[in-house]
């Protein structure tokens, strides 16, 4: 990777993996979990996507090597703990959500590119890397999984994640690969908050239930 991208990913990183932590962190709060509970939860948010990603391509786990990427969703355990999860604070995090995600997505698909995998995996990656721990997230807070939301989400990241591997594919330059990719993940996803844009549902009846 370019030094300037590498550099700009670097701090998306960081940056994801709070904002993420943070939303794992208020699920615990949601569930009246103690402080260590909530570390827990942040940690397993904040790196769980870029886990994933690093077991499929083959890499080394990005925190293991480099323990700081823990101290990010620790610190965004505390914040919680601290500051609480009031309605404004909600807000924002979503937003910052919608930040994370879209970082993310390029930074998954960046790191696979990084690695040789093929364009379309690469893709596949960047949305894993920006979905992944937030499934983790439900699932351990027993809420509805990210993934069942009609409002779009994942569909941000997978436009994200594509556009930049698309315009990489096409030569453009890294770093402004990366901003058109985060930029148009960013926007979709920001319109699914502000107009609660979603994708069509299955037109069709749902199938009888069988004994």
């Amino acid at each position: 990777m370019e030094d300037g991208l590498g550099a700009a990913l670097t701090w998306l990183d960081y940056a994801a993996v709070f904002v993420f932590g943070a939303s794992g962190a208020l699920a615990a709060a949601r569930r009246k979990h103690d402080i260590v509970t909530f570390t827990f939860f942040a940690a397993v948010t904040g790196v769980g996507g870029g886990t994933l990603r690093d077991l499929l391509i083959d890499a080394p786990v990005f925190w293991v090597g480099r323990p700081e990427y823990l101290i990010a969703p620790v610190a965004a355990a505390v914040a919680v703990w601290l500051f609480g999860a009031g309605r404004a604070r909600l807000l924002i995090l979503t937003w910052l959500d919608a930040l994370g995600l879209c970082a993310y997505a390029v930074v998954g698909a960046a790191k696979a590119l990084a690695f040789g995998v093929p364009p379309g995996a690469a893709v596949v990656m960047g949305v894993l890397t920006a979905t992944f721990g937030g499934v983790l997230r439900d699932v351990l807070a027993e809420e509805p999984s990210v993934l069942l939301k009609r409002e779009i989400y994942v569909t941000a990241a997978l436009v994200g994640a594509g556009v930049f591997v698309i315009l990489n594919v096409l030569g453009v330059p890294q770093l402004a690969a990366a901003l058109a990719g985060f930029g148009a993940g960013f926007a979709i996803r920001a319109g699914a908050i502000v107009f609660r844009w979603s994708l069509p549902g299955f037109p069709g009846r749902a199938a009888p239930d069988e004994d």
